[in-house]
């Protein structure tokens, strides 16, 4: 099945049960609590030991290699 196949029969399926207006507002909900990739991305960073960080990365001890 493609995506546009998923989509359409995902909506169909939506306004089938809910109806039009209820199904055009359940796909225009916002998602509460989710945080924008940016400020998520800064959190992260702000608790980051930077030097372990790069030890863990560039160690190559999860079977990689260091390019």
């Amino acid at each position: 099945m493609t995506e546009e196949q998923l989509i359409r029969l995902a909506t169909d399926a939506l306004i089938d049960k809910l109806g039009l207006m209820e199904a055009t507002r359940f796909l225009t909900l916002k998602h509460h609590g989710r945080i924008e990739s940016v400020e998520r991305h800064r959190a992260w960073q702000s608790g980051l030991d930077k030097e372990a960080f790069f030890d863990e990365i560039f160690s190559g001890e999860n079977g990689s290699k260091p390019a």
